[in-house]
């Protein structure tokens, strides 16, 4: 048996069954490399070693976590609230018919836009979701339909639009590789041919919109209150300078490329302004970073799964393993290079790295099999983002999780990993190979 196929498979069954991801990608990674053949020192060595990989998002995490608690302290989420609950009125029943539709369109906005117009990519939610919380819990609005527009937006950009992140993904990665691996893709529209598996998202987020979760959901709004302080007094000058910061901290990411020092100048501005005072400004940066802990240890425990998952060698033996039993059908071969990509994303937790691993394989077989170019872009490409949406260890999850479970009434497994699963990756297997078939 695949050892990263045993890898990935216990992680999910451990996660599921509500034990903690961190402890499932642990026990995962323990597995796989003992199945892979590293033994017991091997697989603590890789383990270790891609650690590290996950040191500098976690980080950034926290910052951004210290960040979003002087937003907070700042009053910004009772001007929200106070400047929502007069739009709702004295009972969630009387709000104007569009509102809530106009909060989930924002998002929406929002979460596309960090991938192209403003190449923040997951910085935004620990300071734009927190301070809609509780408008959201007072219109009842089910916070998994918020994770699948989150996650919507974090991932379809990317895969199908050739501007920001996609302009990496599809053209220096995507086409790179296939180019790399003996196609001529000289004069092809990448987009066209990421247009059907793109189509499969759209399909999954009008489901979760319309169908899965557009029913109420109840959560304690006490808890929300604690947690977001929406009863800090603001002023105009606090609001103000909470303006600043966060203009502040988007110019200094855009500028440094970095997160951190984004979030860092955030907090100075708060700290330095007097919003925050300086006494106080240790135990908030504190607080901050305990609420983004968990996702920080998550992802830095990912990187070590995905480093042994590497020293295993087996992710080209399971691509070469699927291309051994597809014969000569081009139907049977679409859909198991599909699902493959699959497996290997939801373990390693990143489109960008699943790529260069399945191209060299995927496109001569592809080739072998009588697809043309444009075909076989669709089949990497939609391998490659299959598994970013569901997986517990990537960001497309982790980040809409870290903004919604600020007062521990989201949980990152169920309420955001399942429904992201099974609404973007069933669509993206079923458009994914109907685009083989046609392109």
């Amino acid at each position: 048996m695949n050892a990263v196929l045993i890898a990935v498979g216990l992680m999910l069954v451990l996660s599921l069954c509500r034990v903690h991801v961190v402890v499932a990608l642990i026990a995962g990674a323990m597995a796989g490399g003992l199945l892979g053949g590293l033994g017991m020192e091997g697989t603590l060595k890789a383990f270790n070693a891609g650690l590290g990989g996950g040191a500098t998002v976690a980080l950034s995490y926290a910052m951004l976590g210290a960040f979003a608690v002087a937003i907070a302290r700042s009053g910004m989420a009772h001007a929200l609230a106070d400047r929502a609950l007069a739009m709702l009125g004295r009972h969630e029943d009387s709000a104007p018919a569009g509102f809530k539709w106009l909060l989930i369109g924002l998002l929406l906005l929002v979460a596309v836009s960090s991938q192209n117009i403003l190449p923040i990519h997951i910085a935004f939610i620990p300071l734009l979701v927190p301070p809609l919380l509780y408008v959201l819990t007072r219109l009842q609005i089910d916070r998994r339909l918020i994770a699948c527009v989150l996650t919507f937006g974090l991932i379809t950009p990317y895969m199908f639009l050739p501007v920001g992140f996609g302009n990496i993904f599809l053209n220096e990665i995507l086409l790179a590789n296939v180019a790399r691996s003996g196609v001529d893709v000289s004069g092809l529209d990448v987009s066209r041919a990421m247009l059907i598996p793109a189509l499969g998202m759209v399909c999954g987020l009008l489901i979760a919109v319309l169908f899965s979760y557009r029913g109420k959901r109840r959560y304690d709004l006490a808890r929300i209150e604690q947690a977001e302080r929406v009863s800090t007094p603001y002023s105009p000058m606090s609001l103000a300078v909470a303006g600043v910061a966060v203009l502040a901290a988007f110019v200094i990411q855009l500028w440094l490329d970095s997160m951190i020092l984004g979030a860092l100048v955030g907090f100075l501005v708060f700290s330095l302004s007097g919003v925050v005072r300086w006494k106080e400004a240790d135990d908030l940066f504190t607080e901050g970073m305990k609420m983004m802990a968990m996702i920080g240890f998550i992802m830095i425990a990912a990187a070590g799964f995905a480093e042994v998952m590497k020293a295993t060698g087996q992710v080209a033996t399971l691509v070469e393993s699927a291309a051994g039993v597809i014969g000569h059908s081009k139907a049977w071969g679409a859909f198991l290079m599909l699902l493959v990509g699959l497996l290997v994303t939801m373990g390693i937790g990143s489109s960008f790295s699943t790529v260069p691993i399945i191209a060299a394989i995927f496109v001569p077989l592809a080739v072998q099999l009588g697809f043309g170019p444009l075909a076989i872009v669709s089949i990497v490409g939609t391998a490659g983002a299959l598994g970013d949406a569901g997986s517990p260890a990537s960001d497309s999850t982790l980040g809409p999780t870290s903004g919604l479970n600020v007062d521990g009434q989201h949980n990152h497994i169920w309420d955001t990993v399942v429904p992201t699963f099974l609404h973007y990756n069933l669509p993206l297997l079923i458009f994914g190979w109907a685009a083989a078939m046609v392109l």
